[in-house]
């Protein structure tokens, strides 16, 4: 067994993980405030334990002296979508980005396992900044769907627990599960229009309640709290209709103005 410091060994791909994680999710925060819509729902991160790492480069008889460059997931991130169709945007925001370096690519959403498993893997080369000066190391992005996700998880853990022999029953049923998860997002992409709709009417009207309850906080910054009382005796009769926020937010706009006015006069 080979004497490292496993501990010294996992600290870039730990480094890399949480780097990565936090890159996503800006993205993800970035696209939704340019286009008010991200092909990412969420993100996660793992790094793989030592004993993973080395049952893997046993299976696939990588030396104990390439596990870098033979074990490709140490760190792994996994990026779940609500359509098949952002898989591949996702997948050309990667292969365009400059901080990271598209090794190749595993389509398994066009080819899908025998087993069923469908996922798209994207093995990167990602630059670490150590305390002993810069580390390229790899990575493997996964992109799924949350169906996707669903079915891969329900299998990792019939496979741990059958040891990777899954009885010729527990396949089958298995096989069926993964063909309803792709037939899932096969519907759900057929009314993707009216989903994106409705769920940006949703966020616009959730960030107008916002607007709203603190415009009149603001009120009350201004001493106007006779206004603001008011308003917010308007929003409590409204609030659960919703008819009629527009007109209230554009009056708190308004009485704010008002007020600023005052104040620098």
């Amino acid at each position: 067994m080979d004497g490292r410091d496993w501990k010294k060994f996992l600290l870039p791909y730990e480094q890399a993980v949480e780097e990565l994680k936090v890159k996503f999710k800006t993205l993800r925060g970035e696209l939704k405030s340019r286009e008010e819509y991200a092909p990412i729902e969420f993100v996660t991160g793992r790094v793989k334990k030592i004993s993973s790492v080395l049952e893997k480069a046993k299976r696939l008889s990588v030396p104990m002296d390439q596990l870098e460059s033979g074990i490709e997931d140490i760190a792994g991130i996994r990026i779940m979508c609500q359509f098949v169709e952002d898989i591949e945007r996702l997948a050309v925001l990667i292969r365009s980005r400059q901080d990271m370096n598209v090794v190749y690519e595993k389509d398994y959403v066009t080819n899908k396992k025998p087993s069923g498993y469908r996922s798209f893997h994207i093995i990167i080369e990602y630059p670490v900044q150590t305390a002993l000066g810069m580390k390229r190391i790899l990575a493997e992005v996964q992109i799924r769907t949350l169906a996707m996700n669903f079915w891969a998880t329900i299998e990792h853990s019939l496979n741990y627990k059958y040891k990777e022999q899954l009885p010729e029953d527990v396949r089958s049923r298995l096989s069926k599960a993964a063909e309803a998860a792709y037939l899932l997002d096969q519907e759900m992409s057929s009314i993707r229009g009216e989903i994106v709709e409705s769920q940006k009417m949703f966020e616009d009207n959730s960030n107008l309640i916002n607007k709203v309850l603190n415009n009149i906080q603001e009120l009350y910054f201004y001493y106007r709290v006779r206004e603001a009382a008011q308003f917010q005796l308007r929003f409590n009769e409204i609030w659960e209709t919703e008819d009629g926020l527009s007109d209230l937010s554009a009056d708190i706009e308004a009485a704010i103005f008002r007020a600023k006015k005052g104040e620098h006069n």
